[in-house]
Order: C-alpha cells, then structure tokens, then sequence
C-alpha cells in the first residue's frame, strides 16, 4: 500500500465541495491559546503550516502573532487563500504561498516552528511524516502537531456516517506512545503527547445526511457536553483532537 492515503484529485473535490470556507479567524481559535503560550515562552518569530490550505492558523499567526508565516500544501486554490485573507484584513504576500509536494520539496530556508493541523493522519508510515516536518526545523525549533482523535466517539460518528472520509484516515497513528515514539527515535526532546479539548463529534458531510442520522449525531453533541461538564477532563474516549509537541 502508498503512503499516501489521499492524492490531489482527493483534495481538489474536497476543497471544492466545501461550504464556509471563507470567515474572520478570531483571536481564541482553535489551538490558539497553546501556540501563544509556546511563541512567548520559546521566542518564535517565523512559522510554517505544512498541509494548511485554506491557511487558517498561517494566517492566525500572523495576524494575532505576528509571526512571518509560510503555508505548504501540495493543493493550492489561490482565489480561495486570497479570499481569506482578505476577510482577515491581510493582503497578497502578506503569507508566502507554496504549492508543491512535501516529499520533494527542499526548503530554502528553516523556520523557528513547523506546524501541521490534520495531516499525519492520511499517511500510514507516521513516523516518517513526522520526520518530513523536520527538514523545515531550525536546531532547538518547535515541532506542533495535531490530529482528530477517531478512537473515540468522534470516530464512530465518523465511522458510521461517513466512511469514505475515515478511510482516508490511519487510525493506528492516533496512538499517543505511537506519536511519542516516533518522535524520539527521530531525536526529538521536550516530547509531550496528549488528547486536547473535553468533547466534540462532527461530519465532513453534514449537509449529504439525513435528517434521522444529523438528530442522531446532534443527540450525541448534547450527550457528550453534559457528560464532560460534570467530568471536565480530556480523555481517549471523548477529546476529538491529539496535540504533539516537541523541540528539534
């Protein structure tokens, strides 16, 4: 089997198809509070986000950061990061955009972080994913890495009305002594791994569902909020996402 478990024509379909792409990115988005904790304690003053396209969190760290951020995909759809932008009152270059494939491209500069939002998980050889982030790492730079979490209730949504999109995903890599081997054998330090946010469940396909299958999966939202507000702590069944960090 590739290691791949998607190709462009995949993410050019996905992108295309997809509804509220374009919004204003607010300063507590998602992740948002443990990047600015990492920037101020670590110093960082350059970024790049490896598979972000649209380029939200690129975009998030320059705006509310005010990092010098790059955006790598190996899908690009000018029109659309220009869109966005925009709305975020930033401009054209104000992000430099690379279209090219993570496995070829050698970069001509490294960067104080490389970070990446929902990638690792549509390769089966995790480790050497990871390893791909670290050729854009400066020596003593931050590794942030996040994945969803479907070995949880999110993944049985996901599993059961929507299987075409879990396909697309290696369960095995949402394994947290997986993800922290991986980066130790790859020399990494500071290796932190953990399940992030008390609860979510959502569908890439929402709008395809029917209306018993959206009841179903807004009766378990409902479910999962009032179970994790009596016991607010994130956990392997409920979290939807996996965060790893480390330092090269």
């Amino acid at each position: 089997m590739e290691n791949n478990l998607t190709d462009h024509s995949f993410w050019k379909a996905f992108w295309e198809s997809r509804k509220g792409l374009i919004f204003k990115i607010k300063p507590n988005y998602v992740f948002g509070d443990i990047l600015a904790g990492i920037i101020a304690e670590k110093g960082i003053k350059t970024a790049v986000e490896l598979g972000g396209f649209p380029g939200y969190y690129a975009i998030y760290l320059k705006k509310y950061q005010h990092l010098k951020t790059s955006l790598l995909d190996y899908f690009i759809h000018p029109g659309l990061v220009n869109e966005l932008l925009e709305v975020n009152d930033l401009k054209p270059g104000d992000i430099d955009i690379i279209e090219a494939d993570l496995f070829t491209y050698e970069p001509a500069e490294k960067f104080d972080m490389v970070l990446s939002f929902g990638l690792i998980e549509h390769f089966n050889d995790t480790k050497f994913i990871i390893k791909e982030h670290l050729k854009f790492l400066k020596p003593g730079g931050t590794l942030f890495i996040t994945l969803p979490n479907f070995k949880s209730v999110n993944g049985w949504v996901q599993k059961n009305f929507d299987k075409e999109n879990y396909d697309k995903h290696n369960i095995t890599s949402m394994d947290l002594d997986l993800l922290k081997t991986a980066c130790k054998d790859l020399g990494l330090k500071e290796i932190e791994a953990y399940y992030h946010f008390k609860f979510s469940v959502w569908l890439e396909n929402k709008s395809e569902q029917t209306g018993i299958a959206k009841a179903l999966v807004k009766a378990i939202w409902v479910a999962g909020k009032i179970v994790t507000k009596l016991v607010p702590v994130e956990s392997k069944l409920l979290s939807p996402y996996i965060v790893v960090k480390a330092t090269l």
